[in-house]
């Protein structure tokens, strides 16, 4: 069964960077659209990244276009998240989640309903403060 194993969060002052990694235990990833998610205390799970399998689309949450990137390296079972010009905004618990058959350019991306329950990672924190 595939694993998600989200990394590279850690504390950043406004302005700066991150590089989040989503890492799959098998090559199954590439064939999966990978969808990044965060959630801020307090506040419900809010879709901000997806890409497709086969080199397919992407897709951003408004509150990030511009500023972060999905990349996919098939040779390591990986998607990346970069994240810039970092705000205390984008604080939160960020989690990585899979699915087989979902295309990233359509309604719904955005949503966790539209993706299993079976491929979410535990998640790694973001804080963004000066």
């Amino acid at each position: 069964q595939l694993q998600l194993v989200e990394s590279g969060g850690g504390l950043v002052q406004p302005g700066e960077s991150l590089r989040l990694s989503c890492t799959g235990s098998a090559s199954i990833l590439n064939y999966y659209a990978i969808g990044w998610f965060r959630q801020a205390p307090g506040k419900g799970r809010e879709g901000v990244s997806c890409i497709s399998s086969n080199r397919g689309g992407t897709n951003y949450a408004d509150s990030v276009k511009g500023r972060f990137t999905i990349i996919r390296d098939a040779t390591k079972n990986t998607v990346y998240l970069q994240m810039n010009s970092l705000k205390p905004e984008d604080t939160a618990v960020y989690y990585c989640t899979a699915e087989p058959y979902l295309n990233c350019l359509r309604e719904g991306w955005d949503d966790q309903n539209s993706y299993g329950m079976d491929y979410w990672g535990k998640g790694t924190l973001v804080t963004v403060s000066s």
